[in-house]
């Protein structure tokens, strides 16, 4: 495939992108899901989950210093929701904190190994600090879960960081599988 049929397959998929229902930072952005999880920790869990659903929307909204005080107080609300995690990590990666990013998408990843939601934001974090490579088995365990809703988005993602790396045929082989899951 030549050059061209390939930046036009990139900008396909991001216009597809952009036609996502839900409000997006960038074509490739970061996902944020919630899930109520009910039982013994039904409440303490509803509460995080609450105020990290209130992060997420600063985080959106661009208010880093309100997400950041959502977050705390969803982690001592229950510190083993792993949401609140990604979420530390997405903000800490707009404020260009990549340790503290790093190590709150590791934790979120250590209480849930699984979750797409966490497996993508992470994936995105490595592809925009460097770590291409890194980042697509990542994107690969996201879209592994058959309940994920947005598998295209990962393959996206997988497809922009592969283009990084100049490996144009992986790209595409990325690209396709968004656009079949679309």
């Amino acid at each position: 495939m030549n050059r061209l049929h390939s930046a036009l397959l990139a900008v396909s998929v991001a216009g597809l992108a952009a036609c996502d229902s839900l409000p997006q930072r960038e074509s490739a952005a970061p996902i944020v899901e919630s899930v109520t999880i009910t039982g013994e920790l039904g409440d303490a869990r509803n509460r995080a989950r609450v105020h990290a659903e209130l992060a997420a929307l600063y985080y959106g909204r661009g208010n880093m210093a309100v997400a950041l005080e959502e977050l705390r107080i969803a982690a001592s609300a229950d510190p083993a929701y792993p949401l609140t995690y990604s979420l530390f990590g997405l903000v800490y990666m707009e404020l260009r904190e990549h340790k503290l990013a790093q190590q709150n998408f590791e934790r979120g990843l250590r209480l849930q190994p699984t979750d797409p939601d966490i497996n993508h934001n992470y994936g995105w974090f490595l592809c925009q600090t460097g770590r291409e490579s890194e980042s697509i088995k990542y994107f690969q365990q996201a879209v592994r879960n058959p309940l994920y809703p947005t598998p295209w988005r990962s393959y996206s993602a997988a497809g922009v960081c592969s283009m990084r790396k100049n490996n144009m045929k992986e790209a595409e082989e990325f690209f396709q599988r968004a656009l079949q899951q679309e």
